[in-house]
C-alpha cells in the first residue's frame, strides 16, 4: 500500500509519500517535500498553488490513501485555524480528484502511534521519524516530518488487521453478503 500523509498549511503545506508491504516492519520513505506559497500571493492563488502542487504528488505517486491530520485549534487563535481549514479542504480536495479515499487522525493519536505519547513535542515527532527512516537529519522543515508522521500513523493503523491475523492464522474478514 502507498500513502501520501499530508501536513496542510497556508505557506508551507508537507507531503509524504510511504510505501508498506505485508511482512514488513517499517514502510520504507519513497518521498517527501513541501509545497511552498509566497506570502505576496492573496489566498485564492495560494490555495490554487497547494492543489496544483498536490495534484502533482497524486499523480506522479498514485497512492493508495492519503491520510491528514484532523483541524485543530486553540481558541486563542482562531485566524490560524480558519486559514489551516482552507489548506487541508484543498488537500481533501486534490485527493477526491484524483479518486484517492482519505482517513484523519487525531494530532494526539499520530503522535501516541510514533511516539508512544499523545502529548509528545514536535521534536520529538521529528526524532522518532529520523530514527525509523533511519535518515541522517531530522526532516526540515518541520511540516515534512509532520506530514510522514501522519503517513506511519496510518500505515500502522492499516496493518493492525494484518498482523493480528498472522499471529493468530485467522483468514481475512469477508464482506457481508446479502
Amino acid at each position: 500500500m502507498r500513502i501520501l500523509g499530508i501536513d496542510p498549511g497556508i505557506e508551507r503545506t508537507g507531503y509524504g509519500v510511504v510505501d508498506t508491504a505485508a511482512g514488513v516492519g517499517v514502510p520504507r520513505l519513497v518521498e517527501a517535500g513541501v509545497v511552498r506559497t509566497r506570502p505576496a500571493d492573496g489566498l485564492p492563488d495560494r490555495l490554487a498553488e497547494i492543489r496544483s502542487g498536490l495534484a502533482a504528488v497524486l499523480e506522479e505517486f498514485k497512492p493508495d490513501a492519503v491520510a491528514v491530520e484532523e483541524l485543530y485549534s486553540h481558541y486563542a487563535h482562531p485566524r490560524t485555524a480558519i486559514l489551516m481549514g482552507h489548506a487541508r479542504g484543498v488537500a481533501v480536495l486534490a485527493a477526491a480528484e484524483a479518486h484517492v479515499p482519505v482517513v484523519s487522525y487525531s494530532a494526539t493519536h499520530i503522535k501516541k502511534s510514533l511516539v508512544g505519547s499523545g502529548h509528545a513535542s514536535k521534536e520529538q515527532v521529528q526524532r522518532a521519524v529520523q530514527s525509523l527512516f533511519n535518515l541522517k537529519a531530522v526532516p526540515h522543515p518541520p511540516d515534512v516530518a509532520d506530514a510522514l508522521a501522519v503517513a506511519l500513523c496510518h500505515a500502522y493503523r492499516a496493518a493492525r488487521p494484518a498482523i493480528a491475523r498472522a499471529q493468530t492464522g485467522a483468514a481475512a474478514p469477508q464482506g457481508r453478503r446479502a
